[in-house]
C-alpha cells in the first residue's frame, strides 16, 4: 500500500511509504519543536504500521499496534505531535478527553462514541477526497445544466443555438452574469428533528436518518429565482452528491479506520486513581476499564457497519502531576507499552516555536498586520526577550508550556493591532525596548501576571 503526503501528486514524491523514520521526524520538526524522544516513538509507530501493510494477511493480523502513553506538562507538543503524524500519514485521527467518559450504568459519553466520531470523521475526509477527484466533472455539469436555463434548447437552429451557447458560456465563465437572476428548481429539505435520549441508538441498529424519510416521504421541489452565481454553486453541489458513491465512501471509510485510525487519548492522568481515591469521580477505575476492550480490540457497532479496533494507534497522554502511570489499571498500563516523557520547554525552545516552525507564531502576527496594509517587522532581540518573559511567567505561577507566549505575543501586540487600521505610520518595528516596555511590568508584579498573563 503506498500512501501519498496530502495534497501530494504521484509525479511530486516522495511517497510516506519511502519515508524512513528519519525523515518522518524531519517533517514533524517542521511543526513541533524539540521532543526528540516522542518524535521518534511516534516515527517508529507510524513506520511499523506501514511494515505491517507489506506483511502476509495471516501475520499482519497478529501484529498489533504499539500504543503510546506521552507523560509531559501541558503546552509542550503532545497534541500537536499526534495531529501532525496523522496529517502526514492521511489516517483518521480524532482528540479526545478521557475526562469525558463514564462507566456504562452512568450518564454521559460512552466510551465507544469515539470509535463512533472516529468513523464520521473517516466518511467526511473519504467524501472531501472523492469531491476533489469529480469536482471538474460535477461543475462541467452543473456549468451546462445552467445553460440550459439561460439558453433554452431550440432544435431548429441547432447551429446558431450553439453559437450563442458558446458565447453565454464565455461570459458565465468571465463572471459577468453572476448577478442576472435564473429560475432553478430547488428540492425542499426535509424537516429537522431533535431527539434527546439516553438510549444509544447505534447499539440498537437504528439509523433515524434514513428512518425519516420513509416516514414523511420524499419531499419535493419547487422553483427559486437566485443570482447565476448562487445557481451555480447549488447545481455544483447537486452535481457533486450524483457523482459520489456513498455506499463506496462508507466501505473505504471503515477500511481507514481499521487499518490506519488515530485516536488521541488526552488527560488519561485525570481517570488513573483507583478506587476509594479522594476527589470526585465518576468510578474512575470503571473508566478505565471501559477503555481497555477499545484499546485491546473488539468489535464496535457504528451505524455504518461494524469496526474491529485491533489496528487503530492510540496514543494516550497525560500530565500526571498528581497521579502516576503505574495509578493505571495494570491491563491498561500492558496496552501502552510506549512511554515518552516530553520535557519542559526552556527559553532557547521558545524563541525556535516563535521563529521556525511553518506556522509560527511571529510569522502569523506578521501576516495578519499585513492585511491591514501594516509591515510589522519583529526582530530576534524582541523575540528573545518574549522567550524569556514566557519562561519567567511560567516559572513564576503555572507552566502552560508554549501557550503562554499566544498570551504574551497578544498582550504585546495588543495597542498596535487596536490601532492598527486607523495608523498613519505603516512600518512598524518592534524590538527588545518595545518588548520590555509594554510587557517588564506586568510581569514583575505577581497578582497583575496571574490576571493578565
Amino acid at each position: 500500500m503506498v500512501i501519498y503526503l496530502p495534497g501530494q501528486s504521484i509525479e511530486e514524491g516522495p511517497v510516506l511509504d519511502e519515508l524512513t523514520p528519519r525523515e518522518i521526524v524531519r517533517e514533524l520538526d517542521k511543526y513541533v519543536i524539540g521532543q526528540p524522544d516522542a518524535k521518534r516513538a511516534v516515527a517508529i509507530a507510524l513506520r511499523n504500521r506501514l511494515r505491517r501493510q507489506k506483511l502476509p494477511p495471516e501475520m499482519a493480523d497478529d501484529v498489533m499496534p504499539k500504543n503510546i502513553l506521552m507523560i509531559g506538562p501541558t503546552g509542550v507538543g503532545k497534541t500537536e505531535l499526534a495531529r501532525r503524524l496523522a496529517k502526514l500519514a492521511n489516517s483518521p485521527f480524532m482528540k479526545v478527553e478521557a475526562s469525558k467518559f463514564t462507566e456504562v450504568g452512568y450518564v454521559g459519553r460512552d466510551v465507544e462514541s469515539m470509535i463512533r466520531d472516529l468513523v464520521d470523521i473517516a466518511i467526511d475526509m473519504i467524501r472531501e477526497e472523492k469531491l476533489d477527484e469529480i469536482g471538474d466533472r460535477a461543475e462541467a455539469s452543473a456549468e451546462n445544466r445552467l445553460l440550459d436555463l439561460l439558453v433554452p434548447p431550440a432544435p431548429e437552429n441547432a447551429e446558431d443555438n450553439l453559437k450563442t451557447r458558446e458565447k453565454i458560456r464565455e461570459r458565465l465563465r468571465d463572471g459577468k452574469l453572476d448577478e442576472r437572476m435564473v429560475e432553478v428548481d430547488v428540492r425542499d429539505r426535509a424537516p429537522t428533528f431533535e431527539i434527546a435520549s439516553n438510549v444509544n441508538l447505534d447499539e440498537m441498529g437504528i439509523n433515524i436518518k434514513d428512518m425519516l424519510p420513509a416516514m414523511f416521504g420524499s419531499r419535493g421541489s419547487k422553483k427559486r429565482n437566485m443570482r447565476v452565481a448562487d445557481a451555480m454553486d447549488y447545481l455544483v453541489q447537486e452535481e457533486e452528491q450524483k457523482l459520489i458513491d456513498m455506499d463506496q465512501v462508507t466501505r473505504i471509510a471503515l477500511d481507514r479506520v481499521e487499518s490506519s485510525g488515530i485516536i488521541f487519548l488526552d488527560e488519561i492522568d485525570k481517570i488513573a486513581g483507583r478506587e476509594g481515591g479522594h476527589g470526585p469521580d465518576v468510578s474512575r477505575e470503571g473508566v478505565q476499564r471501559d477503555i481497555l476492550p477499545i484499546v485491546e480490540g473488539t468489535t464496535v457497532n457504528t451505524r455504518h457497519g461494524f469496526v474491529r479496533t485491533d489496528h487503530i494507534l492510540f496514543i494516550a497522554a497525560g500530565a500526571f502531576h498528581v497521579s502516576k502511570p503505574s495509578d493505571l489499571i495494570p491491563e491498561l498500563q500492558g496496552r501502552f507499552p510506549i512511554r515518552v516523557e516530553l520535557k519542559s520547554l526552556t527559553v532557547d525552545d521558545f524563541v525556535r516555536i516563535l521563529k521556525e516552525p511553518k506556522n509560527a507564531l511571529a510569522k502569523q502576527y506578521v501576516a495578519l498586520m499585513d492585511t491591514e496594509g501594516i509591515k510589522l517587522t519583529l526582530t530576534d532581540d524582541a523575540l528573545e526577550e518574549v522567550a524569556k518573559f514566557a519562561a519567567q511567567v511560567n516559572e513564576s505561577s503555572e507552566n502552560i508550556g508554549a501557550r503562554r507566549l499566544h498570551t504574551i505575543m497578544e498582550k504585546l501586540l495588543e495597542e498596535i493591532s487596536f490601532e492598527g487600521p486607523d495608523m498613519r505610520k505603516k512600518n512598524v518595528r518592534v524590538d527588545a525596548v518595545y518588548v520590555r516596555k509594554q510587557l517588564a511590568d506586568i510581569v514583575k508584579d505577581q497578582d497583575l501576571s496571574r490576571y493578565i498573563l
